[in-house]
């Protein structure tokens, strides 16, 4: 039998305050947590999945507990988010609204601080704060926390991530020494750990179902395209399910606002929510996805964290998030209050090893689906259609006076071609857009390099030499295929087409036949090569994004984030970026391959190659069969230059009258002085006139030298002491 919220010792205001909510039995984190903290006074951790009741599991103790005859805070609740500090504030509202005296205030940046400071002077009981305003408002002096008996923090980790940890250092420390910490999460990082350590005091745990585990409700769905694709998938998804109500997670808030401004642009019901906008603006997109105004709700993982909506039916992740335990508050966001639904995430080929983190980490198995193709969708589309025109409910007063007009005017027109022409009237739209449309999958199982697929039992695969730049698809290869071998198209199992090669899976038993056909084959002028599906060192190329970095234990940067905070690669294991090698020392890279390279001394780049192998080796002159010879002169040809037999150094002229400066006979120069005009030498001032090169001065015939000078002066050649 089951237990009933009655049982679990609320007040009876409280009591029908929720039972006019519609709150009919309490969840297991409820049935849990609410006797243990009415009994005791003691601080808890409890541990819960997103959307299984944390808010009114610490809500309705909360609001049972107060005595709402004084005017003074009791109990401070911090949340991460101003959405979620809103949506807490509105609950406890809801659950105390038959209690005389409640007053309950939100406080929270974004909002008029006066405003709030007013709301608290009147006598709040409760108050629902985030960190950051919250500091502001003690440094004010607008709010007194030594009578606080209650403390409750709220998605703590995330307040910790968000670098909200010295906020919390200084609220907690500025609350009375006797009050009780409640902490709820959805997850157990190593952060909830801290604090449980640091702030509190022997805490009770309190576990519903398994830590990090995800909704039991919830269906975890993934597609492998390529990263230029990851828009056009998305709409494909929103196409695919016409009855959507989704929330869209993407990493940054450039790429929130980039996302929902294509999705608005190409005629979808979207708008973004991340932390530049204003409260007004966040308060305006929340009233439309609540009314269901919007379709998709394209938002960050900080500024979803308050989003509390009914029967939102698919939370679809443009990116992974960059930690890993945010892929459970994402996904929680659906299948709440004991609902379906679907989390879907878009990943390229290097992401793959996630999934089998996501699978660890929540227990759960993800399913990998192919994307919809365009007539899947057309199909799913039509289908929606009919069965909207089937369900339509007809008001009979207000359509009957326009109906005769209505068949007169359709009477030539037989019961079918109505029908027909009814329909395609919305399903026309998608036809014209999805005619012709490309496969947007990409490679599926990690357990291929290049490919990302797994071989099945029964084929090879085969390696080509042609690809996208030679205007080929997935099925006009396979068409031109077996139009130059004969081998039929059923044969050819799979292909891949990179931009400058392709992989193709064929029957084991045609695989000579498909070789021999192509055995110099040519198209538009290039030679197409077919060979055994091989590795790097025999000469397969390797089509990835750039990326530098080095192993796991040397840090680096790596474009697919191998490094993010709680990511392990291949399932959870330590392993190197995207190609890079690892870092041994300091000091520049020694760059072998296009992906990073290795660290070994402090001088500067060396860049040897361009290929990405790890067994590198310098190029070597083979002793016999090369041609290679250094360049020798001609002896036949070869003269050195010679000057001409006419010429002649150049000799100054006899009619010149320079003379070099000579010193007079004392051996000191004297200076000309006139009388207050320019004392220089007539020599020199012609020489400055005519622009002539100065020449080193010469000593006059009789003149000493230095030697010769230090001798008459100090009686000998020596140097005196300290002169060198």
């Amino acid at each position: 039998m089951s237990t009933t919220f009655k049982e679990l010792g609320l007040l009876k205001p409280v009591l029908d305050a929720i039972t006019e909510l519609g709150f009919e039995t309490p969840t297991p984190i409820q049935e849990k947590v609410i006797p243990t903290l009415l009994s005791d006074s003691c601080d808890i951790v409890a541990l819960a999945q997103t959307g299984t009741g944390k808010t009114a599991a610490f809500g309705l103790p909360l609001v049972s507990l107060i005595d709402f005859a004084e005017r003074k805070p009791v109990a401070l609740v911090l949340a991460p988010t101003r959405e979620l500090c809103m949506q807490i504030t509105s609950d406890l509202k809801n659950f105390s609204k038959n209690i005389h005296g409640s007053n309950i205030v939100a406080v929270y940046g974004g909002a008029s601080i006066r405003g709030q400071v007013d709301e608290l002077r009147r006598g709040a009981q409760i108050i629902v704060a985030t960190p950051g305003r919250m500091v502001d408002m003690i440094n004010r002096g607008s709010v007194d926390l030594q009578n606080i008996k209650y403390v409750v923090l709220d998605e703590a980790d995330e307040m910790l991530n968000m670098g909200f940890k010295e906020d919390l250092d200084f609220i907690l420390s500025s609350a009375s020494d006797t009050k009780n910490t409640w902490l709820f999460s959805a997850t157990m990082p190593n952060e909830v750990l801290a604090i449980s350590r640091n702030y509190m005091k022997d805490p009770i745990e309190v576990t519903a179902g398994t830590k990090n585990l995800a909704n039991e409700n919830i269906e975890h769905t993934y597609y492998v395209t390529q990263e230029k694709e990851r828009y056009n998938v998305l709409k494909r998804i929103a196409d695919f399910y016409p009855d959507i109500f989704a929330l869209v997670f993407c990493r940054t808030k450039i790429e929130t606002q980039r996302v929902a401004d294509k999705l608005i642009k190409d005629g979808y019901n979207a708008d973004a929510l991340h932390g530049d906008l204003s409260q007004a603006q966040r308060d305006h997109v929340m009233k439309r996805f609540r009314g269901r105004t919007l379709q998709l709700l394209v938002a960050t993982d900080v500024a979803a964290r308050g989003i509390d909506v009914n029967d939102i039916t698919h939370v679809i992740h443009f990116n992974l998030p960059d930690e890993i335990e945010n892929y459970t508050h994402r996904s929680g966001r659906t299948a709440r209050a004991g609902k379906t639904g679907m989390s879907i995430a878009i990943i390229n080929t290097r992401d793959q090893y996630k999934i089998k983190t996501l699978e660890k980490l929540t227990q759960k198995k993800f399913t990998r689906a192919e994307i919809p193709t365009g007539f899947q969708i057309c199909e799913k589309q039509l289908f929606h259609l009919v069965q909207g025109l089937d369900n339509a409910k007809v008001n009979e007063e207000e359509i009957k006076e326009y109906l005769p007009k209505i068949m007169e005017q359709l009477s030539h027109l037989s019961k079918e071609e109505i029908i027909k022409r009814f329909v395609s009237i919305e399903f026309n739209r998608f036809l014209d857009y999805y005619r012709n449309a490309p496969d947007l999958n990409s490679g599926g199982s990690s357990t291929d390099e290049y490919s990302g697929r797994e071989t099945p039992a029964g084929v090879v695969k085969l390696f080509l030499s042609v690809g996208k730049m030679d205007g080929f698809g997935n099925e006009s290869l396979k068409q031109y295929l077996s139009e130059t071998t004969q081998v039929p198209v059923a044969d050819l199992t799979w292909t891949d087409v990179k931009n400058s090669f392709s992989f193709i899976e064929v029957k084991n038993e045609m695989k000579d036949q498909l070789m021999n056909g192509l055995d110099g084959a040519t198209y538009r002028g290039r030679p197409v090569k077919i060979e055994s599906r091989g590795n790097r060192e025999e000469g397969i190329p390797r089509e990835r994004s750039r990326s530098y970095g080095g192993g796991r234990d040397g840090g680096g940067r790596s474009s697919d984030k191998r490094f993010e905070k709680g990511w392990g690669s291949d399932g959870g294991s330590s392993r190197g970026g995207d190609r890079g090698g690892d870092r041994r020392g300091g000091g520049g890279f020694d760059r072998r391959s296009s992906g990073g390279g290795e660290r070994r001394s402090s001088g500067g780049f060396d860049r040897r190659s361009s290929g990405g192998s790890s067994d590198y080796k310098p190029r070597e002159r083979s002793s016999g069969g090369s041609d290679f010879k250094p360049r020798e002169r001609s002896g036949s040809d070869y003269k050195p230059r010679e000057r001409s037999s006419d010429f002649k150094p150049r000799e100054r002229s006899s009619g010149s009258d320079y003379k070099p400066r000579e010193r007079k006979s004392g051996g000191a120069f004297e200076r000309k002085v006139g009388s207050g005009g320019d004392h220089r030498s007539d020599a020199f001032k012609k020489r400055s006139a005519e622009s002539k090169p100065n020449t080193p001065p010469t000593r006059a015939p009789g003149g000493m030298n230095r030697a010769e000078r230090r001798k008459a002066k100090f009686g000998s050649g020596e140097a005196p002491k300290g002169d060198s």
